[in-house]
């Protein structure tokens, strides 16, 4: 048996030392500190290049995921991205006023994603009800759930983790997301039966250019993805096999 480690990265960098620390699968985002928005091209490209598999999130904007025609147009272009530089798939999802999962959308960005891996994004732990999102996620065809039980972090949503995890059986898999640690991942993979994990694996840096922060063109501190956390990551999660 085998747990797969998805690391979550914004950029060229954190790509290459998400590869080196042991991660198994690669979340290509833009902006992470916004909880991820679409990559450029140019980045996908890069990305194309890794021995694991790497999935796109599309996601054109910040804020809530509820999305315009405007924005669903963005999100196909960006889909034809995604397939034109190679990548293994899409992170997609998109919620109604009322928080449910918008389906006419969500099947529709599926549909021009036709042979590429899915994952229905966080836009999971908004809705009100999970059990019957569960059921329409199936239904989308989608081969995972990224979630953290609707909790704003995974160790707090456990219980809905653990319910839905026996809920889908092997139709679909749950991935828990969201505040995942070396220090939690073991507790958490332990108590939902997960059999991938998503995280961050990040470590929090201070600018060297305190000008650059002045101007606002940089923040005073960033989270980067660390070859370290990602290497403790692998073997807290090798200790609960």
């Amino acid at each position: 048996m085998t747990i797969l480690l998805e690391v979550c990265v914004d950029s060229a960098d954190g790509l290459a030392a998400a590869i080196e620390g042991g991660a198994g699968r690669i979340e290509l985002c833009s902006a992470l500190e916004l909880g991820g928005l679409t990559p450029l091209p140019s980045l996908m490209k890069i990305a194309a290049r890794a021995p694991i598999p790497v999935y796109a999130m599309i996601r054109p904007h910040a804020g809530p995921f509820i999305f315009g025609r405007t924005d669903e147009e963005a999100m196909m272009i960006d889909i034809d991205a995604v397939r034109a530089a190679g990548l293994a798939g899409v992170v997609i999802g998109a919620n109604r006023p009322d928080g449910t999962l918008d389906m006419p959308l969500i099947h529709r960005l599926k549909e021009r994603a036709a042979g590429l891996g899915s994952t229905l994004h966080r836009a999971f732990d908004l809705v009100p009800d999970a059990d019957q999102a569960l059921e329409q996620a199936v239904e989308l065809g989608c081969e995972r759930i990224l979630t953290s039980g609707c909790a704003l972090k995974a160790a707090d949503g456990i219980d809905t983790l653990k319910r839905i995890s026996v809920k889908a059986a092997s139709r679909i898999s749950i991935m828990p997301g969201s505040g995942i640690r070396p220090a939690n991942v073991g507790h958490i993979l332990r108590a939902t039966g997960a059999r991938e994990v998503h995280g961050s694996c990040s470590s929090p840096v201070e600018s060297a250019d305190p000008r650059a922060v002045a101007f606002g063109f940089e923040a005073k501190s960033t989270n980067r993805t660390d070859v370290a956390v990602v290497s403790e990551m692998r073997r807290a999660i090798a200790a609960t096999l």
